[in-house]
């Protein structure tokens, strides 16, 4: 993912966000949020819909004024300041290009009103038709362009203007999952080129996941966590982060025995106390929630030897996707676990690990367990 490159992200906040809320009457849109996105950086609010992250986006955009709190870009405030004096450019998920102009007039419309010389204007429009790769199409118009080429053309236009911050709302929602997934490695390498700091709207966990150097996950207007992708998906703080970021299984325990190495946790509905490598300290009786990932869990026909935590059922569903298979796990309790297991081999049917109705044992890792205390 994109936070393994080499970025030359500062450490001072390029944009501050400070405790900026959004209400419309009765209804809070964005509830006092607090940012800091540092220079050069890749951004993304990750969010289902309705969790204030488009809203938080056209307010840094200059559309939308806060209710309450200040934006700074630059160390500039923002507040009063219109979206065309704003260090800012944004790209519409619409892509929103004109119909009747060549993709070489739509580059360059946006630098009509640029103090640049003619032979200066020809030269940005080049360099962007470069770094988009569209070179060689320059003279088509939009229609007669795929929904990926339009996509480029409308980030070629956006970073024409060498805006401070590119704002992207839901970006790639319109492309195809191949098309989508060649386009996200395209969007990180022209950041990293350009060193433009870029904020997207996303409500694509595995896009932000792809795209950023960090993600704010938003729920019912409020950021509950900021972190890199490994930290978000590996250690949630709270059950709707787990939740959201990826496929889980979730179940609620009573800490039985705690210290700074080791802990028990009491799950009534797996009729078991799991043995947890715990992340934070927590006491005795505390109740807690109790995460763990399909793909951290171990599926066999027979009871592994030494296993910490092992648990047996019975093959209640099961999927073929391909490059993996997921088991759903029915426990004598009634609780099912889903398992996702790699397909690292070909395999026919008859072959699989387990197929239904077949009696199972599931085993995992102390450290595997994300207990979860919010």
């Amino acid at each position: 993912m994109a936070e393994s490159a080499p970025n030359p992200i500062k450490e001072q906040p390029f944009i501050r966000i400070d405790a900026v809320s959004k209400t419309y009457g009765d209804f809070t849109a964005v509830d006092n949020v607090s940012l800091h996105i540092r220079k050069g950086e890749f951004f993304a609010l990750l969010g289902g819909s309705g969790c204030g992250k488009t809203t938080l986006l056209r307010m840094l955009a200059g559309f939308v004024a806060p209710t309450s709190g200040r934006i700074w870009i630059d160390g500039q405030d923002m507040e009063g300041i219109p979206p065309y004096d704003r260090p800012v450019n944004m790209m519409f998920q619409s892509y929103a290009l004109f119909p009747h102009m060549t993709v070489e007039k739509n580059i360059a419309y946006g630098l009509k009103h640029e103090s640049l010389t003619a032979a200066e204007r020809r030269e940005r429009v080049r360099e962007m038709l470069d770094l988009v790769q569209m070179s060689s199409l320059a003279g088509r118009k939009p229609h007669q362009l795929s929904g990926g080429q339009r996509q480029r053309v409308a980030l070629a236009r956006a970073l024409a203007k060498q805006p401070k911050v590119l704002l992207l709302d839901e970006p790639l929602g319109a492309l195809d999952k191949k098309l989508r997934e060649q386009t996200q490695f395209e969007l990180t390498n022209i950041q990293y080129k350009t060193g433009i700091t870029f904020v997207v709207v996303t409500h694509d966990q595995d896009e932000a996941m792809m795209l950023a150097s960090r993600i704010a996950v938003m729920d019912k207007g409020s950021v509950r966590q900021v972190g890199s992708a490994t930290e978000i998906y590996e250690y949630p703080n709270c059950r709707m982060v787990a939740g959201f970021i990826g496929s889980v299984n979730m179940f609620d325990g009573e800490v039985q025995y705690s210290s700074e190495s080791a802990m028990t946790v009491l799950v009534p509905k797996l009729s078991a106390s799991l043995t947890v490598k715990p992340d934070h300290r927590v006491l005795p009786g505390d109740k807690v929630g109790v995460a763990l990932r399909p793909e951290k869990i171990f599926i066999n026909r027979e009871k592994p030897t030494g296993a910490r935590n092992a648990l047996s059922g019975l093959v209640d569903d099961l999927g073929y996707f391909g490059k993996n298979s997921l088991y759903r796990i029915k426990l004598s309790t009634g609780a099912v676990l889903s398992v996702s297991v790699v397909n690292a081999h070909r395999t026919g049917e008859s072959e699989r690990v387990a197929q239904w109705e077949d009696e199972v044992w599931l085993s995992f890792d102390p450290s595997s367990v994300i207990i979860l205390t919010e």
